[in-house]
């Protein structure tokens, strides 16, 4: 199993450097890989400069979701109400990430640890630019311009992909913002002066159904965009995120209705 030095070395050779903005997307189940060992490792791999950003979603925050809804299903109405009625509200602060992996959950948790404050699809990051890139997030725009993936399209930041495929590549969700998505009503539960209180809004509908064909597209345009390796005995994929981005933008643009 490789130590930290061999994993930083391993993403060095993948192409990550010092200096780097990198969004981290990673699955560490069947890996062997230690959660903390490798955040260690990508935060040595970018240095003081750099800044390691990862998904930290609350997705069952809502009655609007599928994750919601996969949760309720089989009770009856007053069984979902009852239920809908203890949810927590989202506290940036302390609510746990879902289904975002235990590299994400290692990087939120960590000491020095910013988070954005989406209630639904907030980001955490540790690093130099950290406080900048998630300053903004307002709830009309889970990825959008405003968000922090808007902000890691401008910072020019690094996708890295660990044992994961395209479809769970959220950088491709800025692309629905800029191609004209059209929007839907959103609710999610968040704290209010006299507790928990629900809050609805409207933001782009979010469809990942297609991330995994828009992916292999652009792998399969210019292999020399996606540095591709190993990391700890796993696969790895590294590429720009504005090359992402933009290459969704005229995938959808074609191919969506």
């Amino acid at each position: 199993m490789a130590d930290e030095r061999g994993l930083a070395e391993q993403l060095g050779e993948l192409g990550l450097a010092a200096g780097d903005v990198v969004l981290v997307h990673a699955s560490l189940s069947g890996t062997g890989l230690n959660a903390p060992m490798l955040r260690d490792a990508l935060l040595t791999a970018v240095g003081e400069q750099g800044t390691l950003v990862v998904p930290a979603f609350t997705t069952e925050n809502s009655d609007t979701s599928t994750a919601h809804l996969r949760l309720v299903e089989g009770m009856t109405p007053t069984q979902a109400a009852a239920f809908r009625a203890t949810m927590p509200a989202f506290d940036p602060a302390t609510t746990p990430s879902t289904g975002m992996g235990r590299l994400a959950e290692s990087v939120r948790t960590a000491s020095g640890a910013v988070r954005s404050t989406h209630p639904q699809v907030s980001f955490a990051a540790l690093g130099r630019r950290a406080a900048q890139l998630l300053s903004g997030h307002p709830l009309s725009s889970h990825f959008g311009e405003d968000s922090p993936m808007g902000a890691l399209y401008r910072a020019g930041a690094r996708v890295l992909m660990i044992n994961v495929g395209f479809s769970v590549c959220t950088a491709f969700h800025l692309a629905e913002y800029r191609t004209g998505a059209p929007e839907r009503r959103y609710r999610c539960v968040v704290r209010g002066a006299d507790g928990p209180q629900w809050t609805e809004y409207e933001d782009i509908t979010l469809d990942d159904s297609d991330f995994g064909i828009i992916g292999d597209a652009f792998d399969a345009v210019d292999g020399n965009r996606v540095h591709k390796g190993q990391l700890g005995g796993t696969t790895a994929r590294l590429f720009p995120i504005r090359d992402a981005v933009d290459h969704a933008m005229a995938w959808m643009t074609e191919k969506r209705p």
